[in-house]
């Protein structure tokens, strides 16, 4: 009747009880949320500990990524050298005819890629290492001819028979790089004529694998406390490819 207009019944205006109800959803989300103050306390919180971790995860990753090199060039030496008496029908390094320098080197050059190589440790090896206590070491030969492998690695083998040992190996892991340190990625390693790689003899009558008590005499004898270079390696072995001092 007449020109009157009433709102739709499907109009969108709330009511009371949905009012009600968005307004306690409202105050809900309110409740949940986070005070700066809160926020600045968690981050600081988060700081501390990051602060107490960061520094030990880094060091022992640190570690680990030596291992992990010093490890694999291991390995590479020694599938060589079960490779080189399989090539030459001997059951022994001395049968299949490491009997001098010049055999070692032809070696080095037939079963590993070398990018380069010095007629001394000069140019392959830093020109200055130290100690874990901070202390310089350069207490070795270095009229030796070196390489630098494929994979990184600079080494000087050494023709050194005495005993069971035949070889020396000064190994830096990741050549001229640092941090140049005994023990960290400087080791001496000693071949033996079994073929199998150890640390330094006690004795002419040692032969490889040293026993657990011989490693640990050594690297408390000279890895860390003398100009050294022997003992790091064994304790390696001894602790299950793990860099634990």
């Amino acid at each position: 009747m007449g020109g009157g207009r009433f709102l739709s019944s499907s109009s969108s205006a709330f009511t009371l009880a949905e009012g009600t109800t968005c307004v306690a959803i409202s105050n809900s989300y309110r409740k949940a949320a986070f005070t700066l103050a809160e926020v600045l306390v968690t981050l600081g919180i988060i700081g501390v500990v990051s602060a107490m971790t960061v520094p030990s995860l880094m060091q022992n990753y640190q570690r680990q990524s030596y291992v992990t090199q010093l490890h694999k060039v291991y390995n590479e030496f020694s599938q060589a050298f079960v490779q080189y008496q399989t090539d030459n029908n001997a059951l022994n390094l001395k049968e299949a005819g490491f009997s001098s320098q010049d055999n070692i080197n032809s070696f080095i050059r037939s079963y590993f890629k070398v990018i380069k190589e010095c007629d001394s440790m000069d140019g392959c090896f830093a020109d200055a290492y130290k100690k874990m206590n901070g202390t310089a070491t350069k207490a070795w030969a270095v009229d030796y001819k070196s390489f630098v492998l494929a994979n990184g690695a600079s080494i000087r083998p050494a023709y050194s028979p005495e005993g069971n040992k035949i070889i020396n190996i000064a190994l830096d892991i990741n050549g001229l790089k640092g941090p140049n340190v005994v023990g960290r990625d400087l080791f001496w390693l000693y071949v033996y004529n079994n073929g199998l790689i150890d640390d330094c003899p006690t004795d002419t009558g040692t032969n490889a694998p040293l026993t657990k008590e011989q490693r640990d005499t050594l690297y408390n004898t000279y890895c860390i406390v003398s100009t050294s270079v022997d003992g790091c390696f064994g304790k390696i072995l001894n602790d299950n490819w793990q860099m634990t001092y």
